[in-house]
């Protein structure tokens, strides 16, 4: 029978991650090509032999997502496979649609025949959307499992942004590591901060090698997830975060829709900067579409020197990915200056130079935020160019990040934020999940889980019922 003929449709990711568990040694299918988009540079190389594995010896070559409708054509391509994410279910029918029309099948993949199992147990932390406050939610979780005694390693959604099989396996254990490795700012945002807890942050290419290195070492496997994707590791806890500044969203975007129906726990971020009608909404649709799960409420509490910006012209850098893909016109940055009784958010598109002024056509709903783009040593010069022609007083960076420490920001003062989770208060915590979580898995005394489950489950109410 003839090979079925597969292209992916990836922004390297999750689509190398679905060739690895489903496509590499099927020998019924041939993936002739992955196509990319959302990331800069990656639809000009190649997924290489060595991990693309024997049947595909010249590798798997990676082409801009804009060509796909003749590469069907030229290459009698069968089916698509979507494979990326945070994306809004219109804009995922609508490359259905397209792909239909042309001729060949369109298939996503699903969540359990992708994820690869865990000797040991595993906590996802996933959200509905980009910028959520994810990020917060698995440093949380590490410090209150390391006051537990119990040593977490943190297995992070790929960033393969540089050479792919010199990223196969990467473990990142101090800020050297991110150094040695010439890291990209968005890699940096995730992993800093996490590094900075003392965690053990692993990434790559190759998930089974990533969690084998991982199980070594760690008592429990956090699987950090990025992008609103799925966990590519089957997890014993799925918790998943909600954002009530975006509320709605959790049922209109891929496959964040997927996260919020598996959830085990549902976190409500944010609801102190939030419309009290907006959390109340989330809540209301937990309860219809996902009554099994808890919730929790946690608010991010964002650390600024509001004296620094009290009437002052900023310059807000935030989070990359959150105000780019992630559709947030602002983040943390902007909210603390607004705060602190800022005179003004200048606009950064003016001073904006090279692929920064790019970012700002692509994105034209940033009016008032600098994303911290880069991906590339030019990027990076491009970002520090556009700080230094700014005529603003202050430069707030609120990227999870310290910038300083990778270009120069000029002359200007610069002020950080930086934010965290806090417990919201009333109904049950972080801390009963845990409880509950190590002593079902052997790390405490099942006298005291049984207590400690009679406590979750009046203080939950209607939000209660662990599921499995």
């Amino acid at each position: 029978m003839a090979e079925r003929r597969i292209v992916i449709m990836g922004a390297a990711g999750r689509d190398f991650h679905d060739f690895l568990t489903r496509y590499r040694d099927d020998e019924s299918v041939r993936v002739v090509a992955f196509t990319a988009t959302q990331i800069p540079g990656i639809d000009s190389r190649t997924f290489p032999a060595a991990l693309a594995g024997p049947r595909y010896p010249e590798g798997i070559r990676i082409v801009p997502e804009s060509t796909l409708l003749e590469l069907i054509a030229e290459e009698k391509i069968d089916e698509v496979v979507f494979a990326y994410s945070d994306v809004s279910h219109d804009y995922v029918m609508h490359q259905a649609e397209k792909v239909i029309a042309a001729g060949a099948d369109f298939a996503l993949l699903g969540a359990e025949p992708t994820m690869i199992t865990s000797t040991k147990p595993v906590i996802s932390v996933c959200a509905v959307r980009t910028g959520v406050g994810k990020s917060g939610i698995s440093r949380h979780l590490f410090k209150l499992l390391r006051e537990r005694g119990i040593k977490a390693v943190d297995i992070r959604h790929p960033m393969p942004y540089r050479d792919l099989e010199a990223m196969a396996v990467e473990r990142y254990a101090s800020l050297e590591d991110l150094d040695r490795l010439n890291t990209t700012i968005e890699e940096r945002e995730e992993y800093e901060p996490l590094i900075e807890e003392g965690a053990v942050v692993m990434a790559g290419v190759d998930y089974e090698r990533i969690l084998r290195e991982a199980e070594k070492e760690a008592d429990v496997i956090v699987w950090d997830g990025g992008n609103n994707d799925l966990p590519f590791i089957k997890s014993n806890l799925e918790i998943v975060a909600l954002d009530p500044h975006r509320a709605g969203h959790e049922r209109l975007y891929h496959p964040g829709e997927a996260n919020f129906l598996r959830a085990d726990i549902l976190v409500i971020n944010k609801v102190d900067s939030a419309d009290p009608d907006d959390v109340a909404a989330i809540r209301a649709t937990a309860l219809e579409y996902n009554p099994a799960a808890l919730m929790i409420q946690t608010n991010s509490i964002i650390d600024v020197d509001e004296t620094a910006l009290t009437g002052k012209r900023v310059l807000v850098i935030e989070d990359g990915p959150t105000v780019t893909h992630g559709g947030m016109p602002y983040g943390a940055g902007a909210i603390a200056a607004k705060r602190a009784g800022a005179a003004e958010l200048i606009d950064p598109r003016p001073f904006a130079v090279g692929s920064i002024s790019d970012t700002f056509e692509k994105f034209p709903h940033l009016t008032e935020v600098l994303p911290a783009m880069g991906y590339s040593d030019e990027q990076l010069a491009d970002l520090a160019a556009t700080v230094q022609a700014s005529d603003a007083d202050v430069v707030l960076v609120a990227t999870p990040v310290d910038l300083s420490r990778l270009i120069d920001l000029g002359d200007k003062p610069a002020v950080r934020a930086t934010y965290r989770i806090e417990e919201h208060g009333g109904g049950i915590g972080f801390t009963q999940v845990l409880d509950m979580f190590s002593q079902k898995y052997g790390f405490t005394e099942q006298t005291d889980y049984r207590m400690r489950r009679r406590d979750v489950s009046g203080a939950a109410g209607r939000d209660g019922g662990a599921r499995r």
